[in-house]
């Protein structure tokens, strides 16, 4: 009797325990920031300036910063408690951190990057590493999961990050969310921890590509200028055999959404292994001097190799002093990286600068003003955490192959989110020329919509099937509405803005498109009414200022004309039509 008893309570115990266990992991799994956060701070950006002046072009919106810029009273941590143990507090705000704030953003936190921001797993033995909210079993992505992290889970509305060799772009395709890598120089490195500085780029992660394009337009400090549409978008076919998913399941996205938005005539495809072996004669001798006698390695193999070099012999270069002198505990796969890599001769050097150069050059010919590269961002979903995937050759060839272009080159790069493959986010990525980051953000902009209208009609049937938002039904029907306005099909547009006014009422871009499209079958009473509405909804809508200027002007109201023309030109000093039809009416009718 005693014996049962006993076991009895054994039983109990080890039930409790086992409860308490589960209880814990979750709690680990399911943190309430997810564990995003390694500090909670507050940047509060300065006071609104009085009217007429506009207000500051991030209002409203909140962010966060990858544990690599410097902000003013706090050590940065470079994703490692002994890098935190030997350094001081910044004495000065990263420019980046401290232009976002002055733009109107609120900073809310600095957020987990991967130790010494090196790999691209998202995983930090020396932190709780960040949950993947769209997928809680696989890894993140790194270097920047916390920021990728912070802004899938709706906690900001955008993130800072640095991305080296994919530190962006890997987590926000992880994470389903957008991912931009700035051109390499494009914006100021200053008060951020280096990596490999030849490949160290500034990027950010938004959920929506309005936000994307408003904070690349305060960090680019970029003045109006009208929206421009690609001329072409070629796709790596080559690239996409790296895929270990269906090919489809991206390309036909990529591929109807073009073909509705601006004809087939546009779709180019291009095999990137050849050209790159014909435009890159430098990766020829780096294959000698690295001994590989292989002449069936691809081009895209020897790219990711040079990256990966690129960025262990400027690592060691940046902190290979700290790393001697305070000998830190780090990852066995970092440093046996680090370790094994030889010092470079200066022959060498030279031929990785060469191929850097090359590849710049090579990018630019192949894109010029207007066009669009499209390749995969990753060969495949996120693997699971604690996988033997992440740590395969096969999956760092293959990432190293597609991650490489950009890297290299220094051009700019998205990361598109496109649904779900068996649970599991999947996306693209466009590949813009080095300075061609506008066009990049305005592409996005146009193309985004479209891509997630067919990503939802061509998901896999074993993916969990996600309804679309009344917000994403919207803007489809805005982007129908400005396709049929460019056909000149004034009523229909008409029609489709109306129905996406009645699916989301609070948006003013639609208000401010359907007056244009009254404007253009001389309905200007219904024209004014829009532009006030979209007004009343975004002050700082020039377009809606210049529709309703037009409006009004057509109407005879010939001074409320011109003040809305004139508040125009307080929003964009630079608007030559607000300019212009201001100093008309004044000279007509004052």
């Amino acid at each position: 009797m005693g014996s049962h008893a006993a076991n009895l309570w054994v039983l109990l115990g080890l039930g409790i325990a086992g409860i308490l266990l589960a209880t814990k992991k979750l709690k680990k799994t399911f943190r309430e920031d997810f564990g995003a956060f390694i500090d909670k701070l507050l940047l509060l950006p300065p006071p609104q300036p009085a009217p007429p002046k506009a207000p500051h072009p991030l209002t409203g919106l909140s962010f966060t910063v990858s544990d690599v810029f410097d902000i003013t009273g706090y050590v940065t941590g470079f994703g490692h408690p002994d890098w935190v143990r030997t350094h001081e507090a910044a004495s000065s705000t990263s420019p980046v951190v401290s232009s976002l704030v002055e733009g109107g953003a609120t900073c809310v936190g600095k957020t987990v990057v991967d130790e010494l921001a090196f790999s691209i797993s998202g995983e930090n033995k020396h932190y709780d590493s960040p949950t993947n909210p769209a997928a809680p079993a696989r890894i993140p992505g790194g270097a920047c999961s916390g920021a990728a992290v912070s802004v899938a889970t709706n906690a900001v509305d955008f993130a800072l990050g640095i991305d080296t060799v994919g530190g962006v772009r890997v987590p926000a395709g992880y994470c389903g969310v957008l991912g931009f890598r700035f051109s390499h120089g494009a914006v100021s490195n200053s008060g951020v921890v280096p990596v490999s500085s030849s490949l160290d780029s500034v990027g950010w992660f938004a959920r929506d590509p309005n936000t994307l394009r408003r904070v690349g337009h305060v960090l680019l400090q970029l003045p109006y200028a009208t929206q421009r549409n690609p001329r072409q978008i070629i796709l790596a076919d080559d690239y996409f055999q790296l895929l270990k998913i269906p090919v489809d399941r991206i390309t036909q996205v990529v591929i109807k959404s073009a073909e509705k938005l601006f004809g087939r005539q546009l779709l180019k495809h291009q095999n990137l292994e050849n050209y790159f072996e014909a435009k890159v004669p430098s990766l020829k001798e780096f294959a000698r001097t690295k001994a590989i006698t292989n002449t069936n390695v691809p081009a895209s193999r020897l790219l990711g190799n040079v990256m990966q070099l690129l960025q262990r012999h400027e690592f060691l270069k940046n902190h290979g002093e700290w790393i001697n002198t305070v000998k830190p505990a780090i990852d066995p796969v970092i440093s046996s990286q680090l370790r094994d890599n030889p010092e470079l001769s200066n022959e060498e050097i030279e031929n990785l600068n060469a191929i850097r150069n090359e590849m710049r050059m090579a990018i630019g010919s192949l894109l010029k003003d207007d066009g669009i590269l499209v390749i995969p961002t990753m060969p495949g979903v996120p693997p699971k955490l604690g996988s033997k995937e992440i740590m395969s050759e096969d999956y760092h060839n293959r990432a190293s192959s597609l991650l490489s272009i950009a890297s290299i080159s220094g051009c700019c790069q998205v990361t598109v989110p496109l649904g779900h493959y068996e649970k599991c986010p999947v996306s693209v990525s466009f590949i813009g020329k080095h300075g061609g980051d506008r066009f990049l953000l305005d592409t996005v902009q146009t193309m985004y919509a479209s891509l997630q209208e067919h990503s939802s009609i061509i998901a896999d049937p074993k993916s969990s099937k996600r309804t679309i938002t009344q917000e994403e039904l919207a803007e489809i029907a805005k982007e129908k509405g400005n396709q049929a306005f460019k056909e000149k099909q004034w009523p229909k547009a008409i029609g489709l803005y109306s129905e996406a006014v009645k699916l989301s009422e609070n948006n003013a871009t639609y208000y401010s498109n359907r007056a244009a499209a009254y404007l253009e079958i001389n309905s200007f009473l219904q024209a004014e009414e829009d532009c006030t509405k979209a007004i009343t909804l975004d002050k700082k809508n020039v377009k809606a200022y210049l529709r309703r200027g037009t409006a009004r002007e057509m109407l005879g109201y010939y001074k409320e004309a011109i003040d809305d023309f004139k508040y125009a030109l307080v929003l964009e000093p630079n608007n030559k039509r607000a300019a212009l039809s201001a100093e008309r009416l004044r000279k007509t009718f004052q």
